[in-house]
């Protein structure tokens, strides 16, 4: 099979999904590998490399996607690949479908077979854990005086205290952000739903980080004298309301943050709204918002190697068991499955686009096989299937 590894396009992101290391070995296991020119430049690995690995290079994404039984990048498919994915070809990257319709109108049409990553992890992707940490970096950095933040410093000084921390969302993300804030001495307080995850947060710290049950009410009881809002919370997109909506931060001091890691659209705040990287901060109601979607594209090659070393045995399995076995070995790839040939096989895109899907088990024809077990990706459930299949 040929593997394509496509150059990223989307604004702001510096990502590979495959380093030299990973082409070396898929190379090694029989497979033909294209490498787009400078797919990995950004994030410090050049086509020199991609070569010695075994790679071909190849100059654009047009003959990528001719060429490639098996397409894969790090972000969604853009709408100037639409016209270039063919059917039956296999892709892969984080398509986030739900909060894509166009995007999966391209991919049902053109009938290829897509799975999108960010479902596809059994123990958290290196992302979550990078958009944490670095997500607490940057909101440190918009605190600062001269990018508009209030100018407190994390762990204070002699006679000025540190800063005052909420974040919102126990997982991955979450307790990432922790680690960091924690560490530089930050005042830290963490909310979730789950109180087992509370406890759990409460015994790694010896009870150093102040934990609550995450609702509106808690929040906006903190608001006052918190300094930086971290929202790490997955919000279901069908969901209405806010966490945190927009006459909430009139609680929050003047020059106050707000950091929107999850960054839903819709989320869990209601005033947050995509930014880059080049143009990463506004303001409203006095409270500084940084709200950049890929926060660890700005960490690039720390990223790629992490990601690139997770993702390489799904990419394994589906190049050298194929599609349906690949499925069946693994529950979290098998969920992952966005489309099949013209079909959509993804829950949360049927219930919050309003369109019918198949299981991914049914499609496949394994629903009578041995299947290793996975939860599903959201709680977004949905009965609308296709009629007659």
């Amino acid at each position: 099979m040929t593997l394509g590894i496509l150059k990223e396009i989307k604004e702001g992101e510096y990502r590979v999904i495959c380093t030299p290391k990973e082409v070396a070995t898929i190379v090694s296991c029989g497979h033909k590998v294209l490498a787009q020119k400078d797919c990995g430049k950004s994030a410090g690995f050049s086509d020199e490399k991609y070569k010695e690995a075994g790679a071909e290079i190849v100059g654009t994404m047009e003959e990528i996607y001719k060429r490639s039984d098996f397409v894969v990048k790090v972000k969604e498919f853009m709408a100037e690949e639409y016209p270039l994915i063919r059917e039956n070809q296999i892709i892969l990257g984080c398509i986030h479908p739900a909060g894509h319709p166009e995007e999966v109108d391209a991919i049902l049409k053109s009938k290829c077979i897509a799975f999108t990553a960010e479902d596809a992890h059994r123990y958290g992707s290196p992302n979550c854990e990078a958009a944490g940490k670095q997500g607490a970096l940057f909101g440190l950095e918009s605190m600062l005086t001269i990018n508009g933040g209030k100018g407190k410093y994390v762990g204070g000084f002699a006679g000025a205290p540190g800063m005052n921390v909420l974040i919102l969302g126990a997982g991955l993300v979450g307790r990432s952000a922790l680690q960091v804030l924690y560490a530089l001495g930050a005042n830290c307080t963490v909310m979730d739903i789950n109180v087992g995850v509370l406890r759990s947060v409460m015994e790694q710290y010896g009870s150093k980080v102040n934990t609550m049950m995450c609702n509106k009410e808690n929040i906006a009881s903190l608001l006052p004298t918190t300094d930086m809002v971290l929202n790490c919370v997955k919000w279901q997109k069908e969901r209405k309301d806010f966490l945190i909506d927009k006459e909430m931060l009139k609680l929050m001091e003047e020059g106050s943050v707000l950091v929107d890691i999850s960054n839903d659209d819709p989320g869990a705040i209601e005033s947050s709204h995509e930014t880059h990287h080049d143009n990463p901060r506004y303001v409203v109601n006095g409270v500084v918002h940084y709200c950049v979607a890929n926060i660890p594209g700005a960490v690039a090659q720390s990223t790629s190697v992490a990601y690139a070393a997770e993702m390489l045995p799904m990419i394994e399995s589906i190049l050298n068991d194929g599609v349906k076995d690949c499925c069946i070995k693994d529950g979290f790839y098998r969920r992952s499955l966005t489309a099949y040939k013209g079909l959509l096989t993804h829950e949360e895109t049927s219930a919050i686009q309003n369109r019918p899907w198949i299981r991914p088990e049914t499609v496949l024809g394994i629903e009578n096989e041995k299947l290793d077990p996975a939860p599903t990706a959201t709680k977004t459930k949905s009965s609308n299937f296709y009629k007659g299949i």
